[in-house]
């Protein structure tokens, strides 16, 4: 159900991917497309698609260099706007996404989740959804993962038209940066959890 609206949104922006596609060849090279695995429903690991933002320069020893380092003024933009998720268009069609859901994380993220933080592979990941409306990149890691599974206790359709409303408007607002002017988040290194209190 949800692949031919994908299908349909995919041919009408079809144009603005080519135009995209160029730019970043023009400004970054080649590769076009950034590919990594990520965990899908169930933590099921799936390929994700996105527009590349970062360069490939390397330190001497060949190591990339820091992430801060290889993004770019354009890669930037792509990533405030949310245009660098487009690609992931493919994954709706592939059955690996959802306009809306949780966004899928990285893989080596998954033991270090809380058992209800660890719910939000109960659905399908999405290109927008809950927390990226309600704060994105400027609330803790925390906040988003209690938004991501408020998400799914309440979902609906009027929900998921809600935030494709709210994304739109933060998109057009370019409302993807962090107080600290930040487009990336910082690494999920794991919850303290308070140990139990002795009986």
């Amino acid at each position: 159900m949800k692949r031919l609206p994908a299908l349909l949104v995919a041919i009408l922006v079809f144009p603005f991917l080519l135009l995209v596609s160029a730019l970043i060849f023009l400004l970054l090279g080649r590769p076009i497309l950034f590919t990594q695995l990520r965990p899908g429903l169930h933590g099921r690991p799936f390929r994700l698609y996105k527009f590349r933002t970062m360069t490939t320069a390397v330190a001497p020893d060949g190591t990339p260099l820091p992430d801060a380092q290889r993004l770019t003024a354009f890669g930037r933009f792509l990533r405030s706007t949310s245009l660098d998720e487009l690609p992931e268009l493919i994954n709706i069609i592939r059955g690996e996404m959802a306009f809306v859901g949780p966004r899928p994380l990285l893989m080596e993220y998954l033991p270090l989740y809380t058992p209800e933080q660890m719910r939000r592979h109960d659905v399908l990941p999405g290109i927008t959804g809950w927390a990226q409306v309600n704060g994105r990149n400027a609330i803790s890691w925390e906040e988003k993962f209690a938004l991501d599974v408020w998400y799914i206790d309440h979902r609906s359709f009027w929900l998921d038209c809600r935030i494709i409303l709210l994304t739109i408007g933060k998109v057009l607002r370019r409302d993807g940066i962090s107080a600290q002017g930040e487009a990336t988040a910082k690494a999920f290194t794991g919850t303290r959890q308070e140990p139990p209190c002795a009986s």
